[in-house]
C-alpha cells in the first residue's frame, strides 16, 4: 500500500501544530516554507484536515491553522483518515468466482480466505494507528531530536504565527 504524499505531510504539520500556544495560528505558507512544500499541494492536505474537523483556520493577516484537539486527542488514523478516507485498504472482487473449475451459479456464504487475512491486517495497521496520538509524538521527537534544532525550530514557528 502506498500513502498519498499528502499523508505525510499532514501528519508533519500537526506535529508543528501541536506544539502552537492557545490562540496562535500558523499559514499555509509557514508551514510549506517549514517543510520545503508546494505551498498550493500543501493546502490540500491542510483542506482535508480542516473538513474533517482536525483543525481550524482563520483569514487575515494572523490566520492560518491550528490543532481543533488537544494533542493527547488526535491520533495518527484520525489524520490519515482525514486525508485517505476511511475506506479498507483492500477491496475483494470477488476473483474467486470466476474460477472455471466451480460449478454454474456456485455462490459461497462469506467472505474468502484471502479477504479475511487482508481486512484483518488493515484492522491491525489501523489499530496501531489509532494507539498514537500528537502527544506521544511530540515526546518522542524531544527525546530524539537535537536539543538545538528542536528550539530553533520552536522560535522559527513562533516568530511565524499569528
Amino acid at each position: 500500500m502506498i500513502l498519498k504524499s499528502q499523508v505525510e505531510w499532514a501528519l508533519h504539520c500537526c506535529a508543528i501544530l501541536s506544539g502552537l500556544p492557545e490562540g496562535r495560528y500558523l499559514s499555509t505558507k509557514a508551514l510549506a516554507e517549514l517543510h520545503g512544500l508546494p505551498k498550493e499541494y500543501l493546502s490540500k492536505a491542510l483542506q482535508s484536515l480542516s473538513q474533517a474537523g482536525l483543525v481550524h483556520t482563520t483569514l487575515g493577516p494572523s490566520g492560518g491553522y491550528r490543532l481543533a484537539k488537544a494533542p493527547n486527542e488526535l491520533t495518527f488514523l484520525d489524520v490519515v483518515e482525514a486525508v485517505e478516507g476511511g475506506g479498507r485498504t483492500f477491496v475483494c472482487q470477488n476473483i474467486r468466482a470466476n474460477n472455471p473449475c466451480r460449478p454454474k451459479g456456485f455462490c459461497e456464504s462469506g467472505p474468502c480466505a484471502v479477504a479475511r487475512v487482508m481486512w484483518e491486517a488493515d484492522e491491525a495497521w489501523r489499530s496501531a494507528l489509532r494507539k498514537v496520538t500528537f502527544a506521544d509524538l511530540v515526546q518522542t521527537l524531544e527525546a530524539e531530536v537535537d536539543p538545538t534544532i528542536w528550539s530553533g525550530t520552536f522560535e522559527w514557528v513562533l516568530k511565524r504565527a499569528g
